[in-house]
């Protein structure tokens, strides 16, 4: 089976992380491949922040956890060292889909190299919040971006288990 098909069929959300920082060139590896996600008109709207320094990867766990309703000490990242952040310009019609798909390219490139990986929402909320605002704006970015998703990333703690069945029905052909 061809490479690309069998990363397609094997990767899976990891809820566990070990604490230990993944290499640069793997990180490197996964954000390039976000960047040639398919994008509606090539605009390429979307942007990714790679989080990697522990006290800012700590501060978005805690204010995704405050969004999400948890108890305090929980952390929504499952111990991830590194949390990729994809946010997408709103003024392109397609940026929710353009989001997506970053995030897909990230989670299956993270899967292809033997690490783990997880997509954790709330980015939206976390982004229309001045926590978020505020990040944004510390990092020099401007315009008018909306939270698509995290992916968190990291290698994985537990053995990897099977993916479930395909449902019946899942195609339907028109010939």
């Amino acid at each position: 089976m061809n490479e690309t098909l069998k990363v397609l069929e094997s990767r899976r959300s990891c809820r566990s992380f070990k604490p230990d920082m993944i290499k640069e060139e793997e990180l490197e590896t996964v954000l390039r491949a976000g960047t040639f996600a398919a994008t509606g008109m090539g605009k390429q709207s979307p942007i990714i922040i790679a989080v990697t320094d522990k006290k800012h990867r700590d501060a978005i766990a805690e204010a995704n956890r405050k969004v999400g309703g948890w108890a305090e000490g929980i952390d929504p990242f499952y111990g991830a060292p590194v949390i990729l952040i994809v946010l997408a310009d709103k003024n392109v019609p397609t940026y929710i889909y353009d989001g997506s798909l970053v995030l897909g390219n990230l989670m299956n490139a993270a899967e292809s190299l033997g690490l783990g990986s997880i997509w954790i929402h709330r980015a939206k909320e976390e982004f229309e919040s001045d926590f978020g605002k505020d990040m944004l704006k510390e990092l020099g970015i401007s315009g008018d971006y909306e939270g698509i998703g995290h992916c968190a990333l990291g290698y994985p703690d537990f053995p990897k288990r099977e993916g479930a069945p395909r449902k019946e029905n899942y195609v339907y052909y028109i010939k």
